[in-house]
């Protein structure tokens, strides 16, 4: 009468199942690696109290990607990016700033508000351009590039967004360098929220800029507003 004897794991096979959980517990983070290598060296946080701006490159414009208005007004986290974008404006980093948001429907315009927030501060009007139609990250860079005609700029947001946005921007044929708003210091909460987010958002991210080569969800014809805010 033959024993049973118990089924066990091969030196190959525990190897292989091994490195293929390695491999499954890894893949997540992947887009955010991706995101942090391609950036790495094209990125500052804006430090208060410190000479930031001169680690900033001199660029032609600067790309302000929306976050949220409110009764007219641009969120906390917007206000952070738009004063940076006017302290790039005022030191002369930049020479043009492009505002980039959603304006899908009648009652809701991010670019106006933007716009209005920082003429309210200062900026000359004719040296900002508005893009209605930036509805995410993937879609602000390629239209900075296809319909406004950009090469080079500085784009700005908070740090927890600044490794895929410049990623993006970089993957979509600009030469980007960006800069971020520590938002940890005034909201801890929502920085960790917005940080977990960032884990799909660069997969979606890599899949647009490097595997399917998405196009925005509206393109449209070339518009010559930058090349004229550039040139005053």
């Amino acid at each position: 009468m033959s024993v049973l004897r118990p089924w066990t794991w091969s030196r190959t096979a525990l190897r292989r199942g091994f490195q293929g959980l390695v491999a499954l517990s890894v893949l997540p983070l992947a887009p955010m690696t991706w995101a942090w290598l391609t950036s790495a060296g094209h990125r500052v946080t804006a430090e208060p109290g410190t000479r930031w701006t001169a680690e900033v490159p001199t660029m032609p414009a600067a790309l302000v990607l929306g976050a949220g208005v409110r009764d007219g007004q641009p969120s906390a986290m917007l206000r952070a990016r738009l004063d940076i974008a006017a302290e790039l404006y005022r030191t002369g980093r930049v020479r043009a700033l492009l505002l980039s948001g959603d304006n899908s429907r009648r009652d809701y315009d991010e670019p106006s508000v933007m716009r209005d927030y920082l003429v309210s501060g200062g900026v000359p009007a004719d040296r900002i351009v508005l893009d209605y139609a930036g509805f995410d990250t993937w879609d602000s860079c390629v239209r900075a590039k296809e319909i406004f005609g950009a090469s080079r700029l500085v784009v700005v947001t908070q740090v927890f967004h600044l490794p895929r946005a410049v990623a993006l921007c970089r993957t979509a044929g600009l030469d980007a360098f960006g800069v971020g708003d520590d938002s940890s210091r005034d909201w801890p909460a929502e920085t960790v929220a917005y940080a977990l987010r960032e884990l799909p958002a660069a997969a979606k991210g890599l899949a647009d800029g490097l595997v399917l080569r998405s196009s925005p969800r509206f393109l449209g014809r070339r518009e010559t507003a930058l090349d004229h805010a550039l040139a005053r």
